[in-house]
This record gives C-alpha cells, sequence and structure tokens, in this order.
C-alpha cells in the first residue's frame, strides 16, 4: 500500500491578497509561507518519508524544500499536479472574479467550467490523479509527499472520496495543509484532510 500526502503549499503573496496566481512565475513564499514550510518539515521529520514529489512552481518546490533536506531527499518535480491553468483569469483578485457571470459556474457547476484560455476542472482532475496513480505504482509500499496546490488537492480528493466534481468546492484546504490517502489495489481511502495539527504523529497515524 502507498500512503500519500499531499501538501498545499505555503503562503504566498497571491494567497495572502485572494488572487490566482496559477502558473505565474517567481511567486515565491512569503515569511509566513517560509514558516510555515519550516513548521511541516519538523512535523513530518519523524515520518517514514522515502519520497518527495512537487508541483514544478516555485511556491510548491520552496515549501517541499526544508522536508527535503531534513530527510536528505530530492525533489521530483511533476507537472500532473501543477497549478489548475487559468487563463485570462490569472493574476486576478478573487473579489472581482466574483462578481463576472463565470462565478456561479465556478462554485456550483464546475463540471463545466473551462477557464477563458485556460483549463476545464476536469481535465486537471484527471491530470493530476494520473499522476498520484503513477507515483504510487512507483512506490506501493511506501509513505510520500506530493506537493501541489489547494484547487488540485481538492480536486484529487474529490476524485478518491468518489465525490461529484460539482461538489468538490465543499472541501477546504488551507495553506500547508496536510491531507493522506491510502491507495492500494482495493479501495481507496482519504485518512486525513487538511491537517494542521502540531502533533506529530497526527499526520500520519491511522
Amino acid at each position: 500500500m502507498a500512503i500519500i500526502l499531499l501538501v498545499r503549499h505555503g503562503e504566498n503573496e497571491y494567497t495572502q491578497k485572494g488572487k490566482l496566481a496559477g502558473w505565474t512565475p517567481g511567486v515565491h513564499l512569503n515569511d509566513t509561507g517560509k514558516a510555515q514550510s519550516a513548521a511541516l518539515a519538523e512535523r513530518l521529520a519523524p515520518a517514514p518519508i522515502k519520497a518527495i514529489y512537487s508541483s514544478p512552481l516555485a511556491r510548491a518546490l520552496e515549501t517541499a524544500a526544508p522536508l527535503a533536506g531534513l530527510k536528505a531527499l530530492p525533489i521530483h518535480k511533476v507537472e500532473g499536479v501543477g497549478e489548475v491553468r487559468y487563463g485570462e483569469w490569472t493574476g486576478r483578485s478573487l473579489k472581482s472574479l466574483a462578481r463576472t457571470r463565470l462565478w456561479t459556474v465556478v462554485q456550483r457547476r464546475p463540471s463545466a467550467m473551462e477557464f477563458p484560455g485556460g483549463e476545464t476542472f476536469r481535465a486537471v482532475q484527471a491530470r493530476a490523479v494520473e499522476a498520484v496513480d503513477h507515483i504510487a505504482t512507483a512506490h506501493p509500499k511506501d509513505m510520500v509527499a506530493v506537493f501541489s496546490h489547494g484547487d488540485v488537492i481538492k480536486l484529487i480528493l474529490a476524485f478518491y472520496l468518489g465525490t461529484p466534481l460539482d461538489l468538490f468546492q465543499r472541501i477546504a484546504i488551507g495553506t500547508c495543509s496536510t491531507s493522506v490517502i491510502h491507495l492500494s489495489r482495493g479501495t481507496p481511502m482519504v485518512l486525513k484532510m487538511n491537517e494542521t495539527a502540531t502533533d506529530k504523529n497526527s499526520l500520519w497515524a491511522k
């Protein structure tokens, strides 16, 4: 069985200001995000993590770096768990987007949403789940950390929970939170969601 720790990146200027970063290059962790990633590494240090994977975006890689340093493990970049490509919405504030017609689609019928010049939620879910499945296949008996993004992690969790895509927005994933899934040949299990506890054992204890 593979145990996958899904970790959202830490805080940055875009999350702090409520803006969509998407694939904008050079979005780095702010001071809070750096502190979050250091605390996360300390919490996960005792866990028997055998490999670390990450979105290729800077904010995810920077969140993974402290743990990778403690574990002396390389960070493997995986585009499949990269952020949603928001197209023309990239860089815009959520407050301004909430006034658009498409916002209702994003919140109430995300299965029908295609971001102007960007991806659909359905396509993002498919590529992200495929990436996680490949990672689990490569590590059938290991615990692995995967650093990704809020919407992407929500889409992954919705898939393994069997939650319809139109309901995935009901899942909340905070910055530097950890969610845990157990993947084997049998039924997948979601063991933890949006975990930010300081108890070092709580993140991987069954």
